[in-house]
């Protein structure tokens, strides 16, 4: 199992300047990329202060410039916000631009606050239509000449400019979580991006099941790249976990407000609802947090992994930007690559060494 970071910049007040944010998230991805991480992941979001990422394709390339070797992944771009022709010129630039390190990460959308305002206010569960639509054109776009008749793009005979560095094409990942995305994911050789959110750790092996039987109906496809997310935190000592708990809570009830679109956001900054008004209020008990989200000493991290590793997990996503205090953030990448990251990399050599001598 290799390891990645998710982060977005964040601001939670209008006082934090920009520039603070750009230097936090630079000095957080050249951790990473000396820490030996896989991949560097960033979404696309709009209007939003909490996660500013207009363009994930722009904060990569600059990314790009300031590391060595970790890949640097859309995690995700929206599909109803983007063109195909648009999408795979733009994609094929930041590969060149990043020197072949672009993992394409793409997704139907999960703010319908966003969708209000970037997709005219489609509800957030049309999103999975635009992206099977788009995701096929892109590629094809990518490959040559080609004119597209849909449902939701018509344009006559063109092709991408640039074409992708990457051949074919860099690696194509889908956001899924229902059984019909993972199926439909495979089917087209896309690799897999997944969460289980909050839900307790039962709910890692049931998206592990859905993986697992959408690559038994494809036989004929190449086994995908399964990556899984979650919040995480690390730190030295046991009774360190309230910090991060409770900021997983506040930043929770944020969420809240722009998925289910119930609270206001004033300039950018969306408000925290009250737990009365949000769904699943047992994820938000804090004995509940600990115990679910991958919050932990090293050693109580490590347990949890080995959930995701029997799930068949390829990628752990640490999910790192949920308003976790800066040094806590770097802190909690230090412990992760000096004292978890080598336990899985000894598993992996014992592996490789049992299948070399047939045992």
């Amino acid at each position: 199992m290799k390891f990645a970071v998710s982060l977005s910049m964040e601001r939670f007040s209008p006082e934090t300047p920009m520039k603070s944010v750009l230097g936090n998230m630079l000095e957080l991805v050249k951790l990473a990329d000396t820490g030996g991480f896989e991949t560097l992941w960033t979404a696309e979001h709009h209007t939003i202060e909490c996660t500013i990422s207009p363009n994930p394709f722009t904060v990569l390339t600059w990314l790009a410039q300031h590391t060595d070797r970790i890949r640097l992944g859309t995690a995700t771009l929206v599909a109803p916000y983007w063109t195909p022709i648009r999408l795979a010129g733009e994609a094929a630039l930041c590969d060149h631009l990043t020197g072949g390190r672009l993992e394409f990460g793409i997704a139907r959308g999960a703010y319908q606050y966003e969708f209000d305002r970037m997709a005219g206010g489609i509800p957030q569960q049309e999103g999975v239509a635009y992206m099977k639509e788009l995701v096929p054109a892109v590629q094809k776009l990518w490959a040559g000449d080609y004119a597209h008749d849909g449902h939701y793009w018509k344009f006559p005979l063109a092709t991408s400019v640039p074409k992708p560095l990457q051949k074919p094409h860099p690696r194509i990942w889908v956001a899924a979580r229902d059984p019909g995305t993972f199926n439909w994911a495979v089917a087209n050789g896309a690799n897999i991006l997944s969460t289980p959110l909050s839900a307790p750790a039962a709910e890692i092996a049931v998206l592990g099941e859905k993986f697992r039987k959408a690559v038994a109906d494809h036989p004929h496809v190449p086994r995908p790249k399964f990556m899984m997310q979650r919040r995480t935190c690390v730190y030295a000592k046991p009774d360190e976990w309230q910090v991060a708990v409770q900021h997983s809570m506040d930043y929770g009830r944020t969420f809240e407000n722009l998925f289910q679109n119930i609270g206001t956001v004033t300039n950018g900054f969306p408000e925290a609802v009250p737990f009365d008004t949000v769904k699943g209020r047992d994820n938000y008990n804090p004995e509940s947090i600990r115990k679910n989200l991958m919050f932990g000493t090293p050693d109580e991290v490590i347990e949890k992994l080995l959930d995701y590793e029997a799930a068949g997990v390829d990628q752990y996503c640490l999910g790192l930007s949920f308003n976790l205090p800066f040094e806590l953030q770097k802190n909690t990448l230090r412990l992760f690559a000096e004292e978890v990251m080598p336990f899985f990399a000894r598993r992996e050599r014992e592996s490789a060494r049992l299948a070399v001598a047939g045992e």
